[in-house]
C-alpha cells in the first residue's frame, strides 16, 4: 500500500474552534478508553497551556489524568512516512494506542523525536511524553508548577554550560509563561 500521507483534519481551525477539537477528542480518549481505570489521576480533567504557532506547525501542552505531553500538528504534510499499519483504513479498525511509533522532526533547526498519533477528529499529529503517571500530583497546578521547575532547571543548566539551544529556550519561554484557560 502506498503512504496516502498525513491526515490533517483539525489543523485547518482557527485556533479557537482548534482548541476545543483536541479538548474534545482527549475527552472521548478519556470516556471510551480511561474512565475507569484505577491507575489514573482523575481529578486533574483536561487542561491545555502554552499554544502557539512555529513556522508550519501548531503546539501545545495537554495536561489529561494520564499524562502531561506536548502535542505537534503539522498545518501540511511534514514528509515524516507514515507506517503502512498507521494509514487510516488500519486506523480505523485498530484500538487506541497512547504512543504509536516514534518518529523523526526537524524544528528551530533541531532533530526531535516523537510519537505519531492519529484521531478521526484531529487527524495526525505528534506527541511528545513530558510525564506518563499522574498520581503523585494533588492538581493541575501541581502538574505545572513542577514542569516549570524542570524548565527553569534546564534553562540554568543551559546557562551555566554556555549553550544555546533555539528550541529549548522558544518552548521553555511559552511553556512557562503561556497559559491557556480552557
Amino acid at each position: 500500500m502506498s503512504d496516502p500521507g498525513w491526515l490533517l483534519s483539525g489543523v485547518q481551525l482557527e485556533e479557537t474552534p482548534f482548541l476545543q477539537a483536541v479538548i474534545d477528542a482527549h475527552q472521548t480518549i478519556y470516556q471510551e478508553h480511561f474512565a475507569d481505570e484505577l491507575m489514573l489521576n482523575h481529578q486533574l480533567g483536561i487542561q491545555l497551556r502554552a499554544y502557539r504557532e512555529l513556522d508550519d506547525w501548531r503546539l501545545l501542552l495537554i495536561l489529561t489524568p494520564w499524562m502531561l505531553s506536548r502535542l505537534i500538528f503539522p498545518r501540511s504534510d511534514p514528509g515524516i512516512p507514515i507506517p503502512a499499519d498507521w494509514q487510516q483504513q488500519q486506523l480505523e479498525e485498530t484500538e487506541y494506542q497512547l504512543l504509536g511509533p516514534a518518529v523523526e522532526l526537524a524544528m528551530l533547526g533541531q532533530n526531535q523525536r516523537a510519537h505519531l498519533n492519529y484521531h478521526p477528529q484531529l487527524g495526525h499529529y505528534l506527541l511528545q511524553p513530558i510525564a506518563l503517571n499522574m498520581l503523585q500530583y494533588d492538581s493541575a497546578e501541581a502538574v505545572f508548577e513542577a514542569w516549570n521547575e524542570v524548565i527553569t532547571t534546564r534553562d540554568q543548566n543551559m546557562k551555566k554550560l554556555q549553550r544555546d539551544c533555539p528550541w529549548q529556550k522558544e518552548l521553555s519561554r511559552r511553556e512557562f509563561f503561556g497559559r491557556l484557560s480552557r
